[in-house]
Formats: structure tokens, C-alpha cells, sequence
């Protein structure tokens, strides 16, 4: 990934942080020498520095683990387009400011006992920010069944890149008049915004 000297986050516990609460991410390997990819939830084991998820068995890019070759799993932050109607400094073109991070590693598959772990894991990450969760209870011969359904894979990390373009290379007038449209906008541009504050440390509301 291109990523500008500003643009650049290399602290691990940072990016870290990123990949928990930006799970929903993009799989990309490389099956029959073409790019395969596919879209999922993954969990980090912070631990041991490895990238969980499953995968549908009927899913075909399971198939590339093993190969040799990397994958790169994809997380998303929030993003939004900018206006340079915004900024105080003139000239200036449009722009898209975003937050991403990239994984690189090469996928194993897991035993089933281990697939049913992140399975579990899984649903209780994602149920534990209800008022209700579900209790993941199911009878044992339908978790069975589903289980057949699954592979579950474990990549440890090789690699990790993080760009958040945030505006850095402007001036702080310029960023200034970004976050200000940014928190009248939508609900994107508000949720860039609120991550562009946060990765700061600063409060910008006044």
C-alpha cells in the first residue's frame, strides 16, 4: 500500500486497537493466479498476533491456504469525501480522507474443535454490544451440522500497514474548516470526524 510519510501509523498497539474495532474486513488471496476475495468478520488474537475468522466451505477461497502465497485482509475505517470549499487556503482539488490497515500472512486451516472456538468468540464479541444478547445456544446435532458447513482458518500475522489520511498535511486552519463540515455532514463524514478527533486526542466540538 502507498502510504506518505504523514499518512503512516506504525504503532502496533494503535493499529491493534483498529483491527477490534474495525472487524468487518476484506480477504483478498490469490486462487488459479487471480485475486480471490471475499468479505467477513475477523477476530486478532493480540497474544499471538494472528488473524481468526471462518470461512463457507462451499466458499472456494479456502482453498488457496496452503499455497505459499500471502493473503491480505483488509480493514475498513471510516471515510468521506472533501470538499475544498472547506479549507481556508486556496487552491485545493477535491479529496477522500479515510483510515485503513492491512494484514499480510499466510492462512492455515484449523482443526474443528478450534474452528468451534472462533465460532463462539465470534458471536460473542459482536452479541456483547446488545441490551439482550443471544445466548448462542443451539441443539448439539444442529451446531454440528452448521459446523460441517464451515473451515475455520488462523493467519498469523507477517505484516501490518496502517494509513489514516486525515488531513495531516493540511493546515490547521484547513483542518480546522474539514472537521467543521465533516460534523455537519452525514452520517459518514460525522463518524471521520469523531475517528479524526480520537486519533488526535483533541476535542474539537467548540
Amino acid at each position: 500500500m502507498y502510504i506518505p510519510p504523514s499518512f503512516r501509523v506504525d504503532d502496533v498497539a494503535v493499529l491493534y486497537e483498529f483491527l477490534d474495532e474495525y472487524s468487518f474486513a476484506t480477504l483478498v488471496s490469490v486462487r488459479g493466479g487471480v485475486p480471490f476475495a471475499t468479505h467477513l468478520p475477523l477476530l486478532l488474537d493480540r497474544e499471538s498476533g494472528v488473524i481468526l475468522g471462518h470461512l463457507a466451505r462451499a466458499n472456494p477461497h479456502w482453498e488457496a491456504f496452503g499455497s505459499g502465497a500471502e493473503s491480505l485482509a483488509i480493514f475498513h475505517g471510516p471515510h468521506a469525501y472533501i470538499s475544498p470549499a472547506w479549507y481556508a487556503a486556496a487552491p485545493a482539488v477535491p479529496t477522500w480522507n479515510y483510515a485503513v490497515v492491512h494484514v499480510y500472512g499466510m492462512p492455515r486451516l484449523l482443526a474443528e474443535d478450534r474452528t468451534r472456538e472462533v465460532v463462539d468468540h465470534t458471536v460473542k464479541k459482536f452479541e456483547s454490544k446488545h441490551a439482550a444478547p443471544w445466548p448462542n445456544e443451539l441443539p448439539e446435532d444442529v451446531r454440528q451440522k452448521l459446523l460441517r458447513g464451515i473451515v475455520g482458518f488462523e493467519m498469523p500475522i507477517a505484516r501490518i500497514e496502517g494509513k489514516y489520511k486525515l488531513g495531516q498535511n493540511r493546515s490547521e486552519a484547513d483542518q480546522a474548516g474539514m472537521l467543521t463540515h465533516l460534523r455537519a455532514g452525514s452520517s459518514e463524514a460525522q463518524l471521520l470526524a469523531e475517528f479524526i478527533m480520537r486519533h488526535e486526542g483533541t476535542d474539537r466540538r467548540a
